[in-house]
Order: structure tokens, then C-alpha cells, then sequence
């Protein structure tokens, strides 16, 4: 494939150059890059996971002052918190559908629009039920990582789209950690412009839900479907989903990632309640800690999907795996550590390995994703990411119980991700490295399948 392919029949072709592929996919990833359609799609598609993690949680380090206003019990926060999460799941697996079907850029543009009005209008909760269905409709826009991935794992080429994964996911996790001090801060601003506590959380949650709105437009304006500019059409039509879901692998990585991102958006929920609570900190101060691994996502989630490209261009797809076992497993061991300490020092320590190693993870599990099904990416993005909250679901019912202390719910979450590193002995693969689709494959093997 060159660039004497027929324009009318496939749209224009971007010349070749050493930082393209054949069909366009960046080879590279240049930070500075901001007029090429992959990087486009980068910045973009970072900046705007980051806000939905922003809005996603931003109760979170509000909670205990939304719980005093609306007279909460934590039975209602772990509801409250299983509810962010549960639709998510659903909701990422349309969102993998769509992508394939509708491309990622309509996609992610009606996500940002529809889904920043319940986040801005969560602030007219006056009950425990209303607040419910807030956090639940909020968690659809949780689906926004499905989209980033799938984004970007059409627009990078094989060797780098791990990294390119990682950091695009990592730089929108990051919101996760942003959120628990922003959220305080601005609720603070709010207060010194003469807002009572109850009227400030509420207009707090105005801000980010206003930034996803206007991030919804330019979305759609800025960045393109594919990366040598042609017209989308869908990759293999309506059984994209069914491929993806045929194979047992995708439903092992389902597994991890619901023991890696599962448990890091529930620290993200819970964290700052149990600082707080278990170290008698100020609000602020527990935000503050609480946001330390959300923050690490900066360079973490980057290492894991750097790491696995390296190993994966040494060992193929099976060094990969093994390597986001052994992750997970560190994981694991490092939250159980965590949950014992009682000393705050310590126990700031351990969270911080602890976040290294989920950050890690998730920036791994995605450096294999995009190879195993390449013909199918958008759905085994979204049925690996709604993983990630079926583990979220599954952890919220820990941190429900009102039998059951804040700090052996980590613990016992620490050995369940522990033992569930070992899954990933199960995966095989019949080659070293999967081959990336071809935009020529793809348009085939839609014909063929349009039926």
C-alpha cells in the first residue's frame, strides 16, 4: 500500500514518511506533534478521559460533606459507590460496539455532550434516592476509556500503540488523582465567595460537567476517525462484538483488569474516606493522599504499557501476559501491606507502591489488548474495560458492609487481586506478536460482513 492508492475510492492518503506506517499509524509518539491525526487524537482523547475521571469522581472527596447533607449512612455511600460503577459496565461495551461500528470520534462526542448534564445537575439532590440516580447515570461517561483505547490503537502502529495506550490512559487517570484536591479546592473558592458548605459541593460539581460539554464540540471538530484521513467504516460490521466475546482470552484480561483498574477506581472512591477517617485528617489533607495514586498515573500507567511494549517486542504476546501477572501480583501484596499499617507514615509508603503497581498494571493489560483481537478493537477494548468495573462492582460490596472494617476490606481485596494474577497462566498465544489490521483487511472483511 502507497500513495498512488485511488483517492475516490478510499479517500486521501497521507505520503509516506519515517514516523507513518504503510497505512498512516504513527510509529512513534511526538509530544509536541499537534498537527498530525494520530497526535491530534492523542492529546484529545487524554485530555478529555481526564475530565470524565474528573466528573466521574468528583463527589468523591466531597462525600463527607454531600453524607452531612443528605444525611447518608454508609450502607447509602457503598449503594452510592456500586451505582458509579454498575452502569459503567454496560456502558463500556456499547461503547466498544460503537466505536467499531460508528468510529470513535462520533462516539466519544455524544459520550462528552449527553453525559456532562447529570454530572452538572447531581447539585440538585435533595434525597438519598435522587443522589443515587445521579451517580449512576454519571457513571456512563466511564465508558470514555473504552474510546480513548480504541482511539489511539487505530492511529499508532503495533510496536508502539502499548505505550501510546498507557499514556493516553495514564494522562486520563490522572484525573482520578486531580479530582481529590481540585474538588476541595474549588468547593473552598465557592465558600469564599460567601456559598454556604451544602450550596458549595453542589455548585462545585457544576465545573467539570460544563468543561465536558465544551469538550464534546471540539472533539468532534479536531480530530478524524483514521489516521491516513479516510472515511470510517465499520471494521468488521456487526460481529465485531461477537469475535471479541467468542475468545476466551479476552474474558481471562476481563479478569486482571477488573483486578487492576476495578480496584484503582475504588481506592479512588473510598481512599480519602479512609484517610480521613482512620488517621483523623482534615478533609483536605485526606483529598491530598487520596489523589497520590490517581496522580502517579502521570508516569505509571506510561511505564507499564513502555514495559510491555519492550517485553512484547522481545517475548511477543506471551512475554506481555507474563508480565502483567507478575504486576498484578505486586499489586496485590502491596494492598494487604496497606491495609495492616495503622501508622500514617507507613501506610502512605505502602500506598504508594500499591498505586505504582495498579497503575502498572492497567498501563500493561492494554499493551495486550489491542493484539489479541486486532480486528476487533473497539469491542475487546470494551468488554476487557467493563472488566475493570465488574471488579469495581464487586470491591464496592466490601466497603458496604457495615460488618466489615474499612482496612480488612483492603485486605481481603488484596489477596482476591493477588490470586487472580495467576489467571493469567491460562493465556496462550499462537504467535510471538499479533500483526496489526490493515486498513485495506478492514475494509474487506466489512463487505464481507455487512450482511
Amino acid at each position: 500500500m502507497n500513495s498512488t492508492i485511488d483517492s475516490q475510492s478510499l479517500g486521501r492518503v497521507v505520503p509516506p514518511s519515517p514516523d507513518r506506517d504503510e497505512d498512516g499509524r504513527a510509529t512513534c509518539v511526538r509530544m509536541f506533534d499537534f498537527q498530525s491525526a494520530p497526535m491530534r487524537a492523542f492529546h484529545l482523547s487524554w485530555f478529555a478521559f481526564f475530565l470524565c475521571f474528573v466528573a466521574w469522581f468528583g463527589i468523591a472527596p466531597l462525600m463527607a460533606v454531600a453524607r452531612e447533607d443528605l444525611h447518608l449512612t454508609k450502607a447509602q455511600i457503598g449503594n452510592t459507590i456500586i451505582a458509579s460503577v454498575a452502569i459503567t459496565i454496560l456502558a463500556r461495551l456499547l461503547a466498544g460496539w460503537m466505536c467499531d461500528r460508528y468510529g470513535p470520534r462520533r462516539t466519544y462526542s455524544v459520550l462528552l455532550i449527553l453525559g456532562a448534564f447529570p454530572v452538572m445537575f447531581i447539585g440538585t439532590s435533595h434525597s438519598y434516592q435522587s443522589f443515587l440516580l445521579f451517580r449512576l447515570a454519571i457513571g456512563m461517561i466511564g465508558a470514555s476509556f473504552v474510546i480513548t483505547q480504541h482511539h489511539t490503537s487505530i492511529m499508532f502502529a503495533s510496536r508502539v500503540v502499548g505505550t501510546a495506550n498507557a499514556i493516553t490512559a495514564g494522562w486520563g487517570n490522572l484525573g482520578g488523582g486531580v479530582t481529590q484536591w481540585f474538588m476541595p479546592i474549588l468547593f473552598g473558592a465557592f465558600l469564599g465567595f460567601g456559598a454556604d458548605r451544602f450550596l458549595s459541593w453542589r455548585l462545585a460539581m457544576v465545573v467539570p460537567g460544563a468543561l465536558m460539554l465544551l469538550t464534546g464540540f471540539l472533539y468532534y471538530r479536531f480530530t478524524e476517525d483514521t489516521a491516513d484521513g479516510r472515511t470510517f467504516s465499520p471494521r468488521i460490521g456487526g460481529k465485531a462484538f461477537w469475535e471479541a466475546a467468542a475468545d476466551y482470552r479476552i474474558w481471562v484480561l476481563f479478569l486482571l483488569y477488573g483486578a487492576c483498574f476495578g480496584v484503582e477506581i475504588t481506592v479512588d472512591n473510598v481512599a480519602a474516606l479512609y484517610f480521613k477517617d482512620s488517621f483523623h485528617l482534615t478533609l483536605k489533607i485526606a483529598g491530598l493522599l487520596a489523589s497520590l495514586i490517581g496522580m502517579m498515573n502521570i508516569f505509571a500507567r506510561a511505564l507499564g504499557g513502555i514495559f510491555g511494549d519492550w517485553v512484547g517486542n522481545r517475548s511477543g504476546l506471551q512475554g506481555r501476559s507474563l508480565l502483567l501477572g507478575l504486576v498484578v501480583l505486586l499489586e496485590g501484596l502491596a494492598l494487604t501491606v496497606f491495609s495492616r499499617l495503622t501508622n500514617l507514615v507507613p501506610a502512605t509508603a505502602a500506598f504508594l507502591v500499591f498505586g505504582l503497581f495498579v497503575c502498572m498494571a492497567c498501563g500493561v493489560t492494554y499493551a495486550v489488548v489491542p493484539l489479541v483481537r486486532p480486528r476487533s478493537i473497539g469491542s475487546a477494548s470494551g468488554i476487557v474495560g467493563a472488566g475493570g468495573n465488574v471488579g469495581a462492582l464487586l470491591a464496592g460490596f466490601l466497603f458496604k458492609s457495615e460488618s466489615l472494617s474499612s482496612a480488612n476490606a483492603f485486605f481481603y481485596l488484596g489477596i482476591a487481586v493477588a490470586v487472580s494474577a495467576f489467571f493469567v497462566l491460562l493465556l496462550r498465544f499462537q504467535e510471538a506478536e499479533a500483526p496489526s489490521l490493515r486498513l485495506a483487511d478492514a475494509g474487506a472483511l466489512a463487505a464481507q460482513s455487512a450482511d
